[in-house]
């Protein structure tokens, strides 16, 4: 479908030669806002904040660094041409989710057997307050005009995108073109799954480390089917999507996992509200 181009400035703010881009302040609010609901929900279990304080100071600019690196892995032909310096223009765009998760579990494995602290414990405090930050983080992509879908058919404009706010439909008007907003399909998936991560934690009183488990099928499952309409996918080889790929295998190895920690006994019941052991 056709629209006029008028998209809205990507620089939030000019301070002489800087630049301040929309991408990173917003990126930067879904880190801060995860990191007050973590250490909210440590001091409602009984847990030292200074434990969930330090370990975001380490897992976020590394979680950064590895979905920066991830990505230009998979784009290197983009950036073998370009000035060196262009690989850490994360301002840019250009970070992947995948290599973020990657690097902040890793980051989370190291850090509690210092400090012997429960992996899983952790991870399950910092499962919604990972997810928040990725539905808020999606409207990053949005300020940059990327991870969106196809075009988009009259028939879906009439049933749907013309009841969306107008400025959504003002940026994802790219040269002439109405495309799908996959960054606000995904935003609100996340959003979902954020209020059942809470629920699952205080409500359901789920086995240690369900919580987080629960984050990488939800997440994942979303990410499988709203993948198959971007037009930025990274791919493995040919036409296979990686995103896809590691989607099926997070969910299969998430609820291996589940499967097996029940089943042999690993997962105590979770705090549902009660002090931990530290």
């Amino acid at each position: 479908m056709t629209c006029t181009t008028d998209p809205l400035d990507p620089i939030f703010l000019e301070l002489g030669v800087l630049n301040i881009y929309w991408y990173g302040l917003i990126i930067a609010t879904g880190a801060l806002l995860g990191l007050w609901l973590a250490t909210y929900e440590s001091e409602r279990l009984g847990l030292k904040k200074d434990y969930m304080v330090d370990l975001l100071i380490y897992a976020i600019p590394i979680a950064i660094l590895s979905a920066r690196i991830y990505y230009v892995i998979f784009e290197w032909d983009r950036y073998a041409g370009q000035p060196f310096w262009k690989v850490f223009a994360v301002w840019e765009g250009g970070i992947a989710i995948h290599g973020a998760l990657i690097g902040s579990v890793l980051t989370a494995i190291v850090y509690t057997k210092v400090r012997k602290l429960s992996f899983w414990m952790m991870a399950d405090i910092a499962a919604p307050s990972l997810i928040l930050g990725q539905a808020i983080g999606r409207w990053g992509n949005f300020m940059n005009q990327e991870a969106h879908g196809g075009p988009v058919s009259e028939s879906f404009y009439q049933n749907v995108m013309q009841y969306l706010p107008g400025f959504i439909n003002q940026q994802m008007c790219i040269d002439g073109t109405l495309y799908h907003p996959t960054f606000l399909y995904e935003s609100l998936w996340n959003i979902t799954g954020f209020v059942l991560l809470l629920l699952l934690a205080r409500k359901v009183n789920p086995r240690r480390g369900e919580v987080f488990l629960s984050y990488v099928i939800w997440y994942s499952f979303g990410r499988f089917f709203i993948e198959a309409m971007r037009t930025d996918s990274l791919y493995i080889v040919g036409q296979l999507r990686t995103a896809q790929v590691i989607s099926i295998v997070l969910i299969v190895g998430a609820v291996l996992l589940i499967w097996y920690r029940r089943r042999t006994k690993q997962a105590d019941r979770h705090y549902n509200g009660k002090k931990v052991r530290q």
